[in-house]
């Protein structure tokens, strides 16, 4: 069963040919208009059901609309919404809609969550966001960084703000596609050592600092995130905690000329973002936006063998 859970799950080459023909597909749809089906529709006849335990609009958005475009179509599920939110165990709702539908993703709460529906599924689980990770969101970053003209073995990353699911997709990739990351986070805030560790281990080339000017200096790509994100209590400590480490012009000028900034959206703007710099020539959001189309089409693509 080919899942989508994690990046460091999945095989190096396979994931290189999953970013390969999202560039693929991307390039073949110029001119083409936006609800027109991919050459072949190669996903014909087959339905993904999306879960969501959050709320989302990119995610729920280019899912749908990739597998339009792929010649499927989706069905959407909201916990409170269907009987997962009334208690049916994951295992059941996982073994129910494996007989109705092709693929399944999901946007969890827990990566618990995640796993238990995949065990328990006899069809395709993709990770559409957990507390852990986000490998969708990666796949259309490391696209994004590949259109700005970088060769990702020769990239430097910097990551500035809070160590969580997202640096922890890309620490992943870091250690798959040759790309040297330097993040840098508040103590308190910082990726798990494990997952950083295991990177290295496979031969990432990743520094955890907690200086950011330091951490930018030098780099092609700069990304931040969110201070504070869905189900995050401790508000004001984040606020406090993370307020030196926004991304604005100052900061983006110890980068190299021509680096590009990367948020994954939704921006608290002037929080971890200044206008200046997301509104800016550097800026790649809004492509970075739209590749979640391309990038999760390969995913499914790859997923359902097609």
């Amino acid at each position: 069963m080919r899942h989508f859970l994690d990046i460091d799950a999945i095989d190096a080459s396979e994931l290189k040919n999953i970013l390969k023909m999202a560039h693929d597909m991307k390039n073949a749809r110029i001119g083409m208009p936006k609800g027109a089906h991919d050459n072949g529709a190669p996903l014909a006849g087959h339905i993904l059901a999306m879960i969501f335990e959050k709320s989302s609009t990119r995610t729920r958005v280019s899912f749908d609309v990739g597998m339009r475009q792929l010649g499927g179509s989706a069905v959407l599920l909201e916990t409170s919404t269907s009987q997962l939110g009334r208690g049916e165990t994951i295992a059941d709702t996982a073994r129910v809609l494996s007989r109705m539908v092709d693929a399944i993703m999901l946007r969890a709460n827990s990566h618990k969550s995640l796993v238990e529906l995949a065990r328990w599924a006899s069809v395709p689980v993709i990770n559409g966001l957990t507390d852990k990770s986000h490998p969708c969101q990666i796949m259309a970053d490391l696209m994004t960084v590949e259109e700005a003209g970088l060769n990702l073995k020769d990239a430097r990353l910097a990551w500035v703000g809070d160590g969580n699911n997202v640096l922890t997709s890309f620490i992943e990739a870091s250690a798959v596609f040759g790309f040297s990351l330097v993040a840098a986070c508040p103590i308190g805030y910082q990726p798990d050592n494990k997952i950083v560790n295991k990177a290295i281990a496979k031969g990432a080339k990743i520094e955890v600092l907690t200086d950011a000017a330091l951490a930018v200096t030098g780099a092609d790509c700069v990304v931040t995130d969110t201070w504070v994100s869905m189900g995050d209590t401790n508000v004001s400590e984040r606020m406090q905690a993370l307020s030196p480490y926004q991304v604005d012009e100052e900061l983006m000028a110890k980068a190299n000329n021509g680096a590009i900034f990367m948020h994954c959206l939704p921006a608290h703007r002037n929080e971890e973002v200044t206008d200046a710099v997301i509104d800016g020539a550097s800026s790649k959001v809004f492509d970075e936006a739209e590749n979640r189309i391309h990038a999760q089409k390969a995913v499914l693509r790859w997923c359902l063998e097609k």
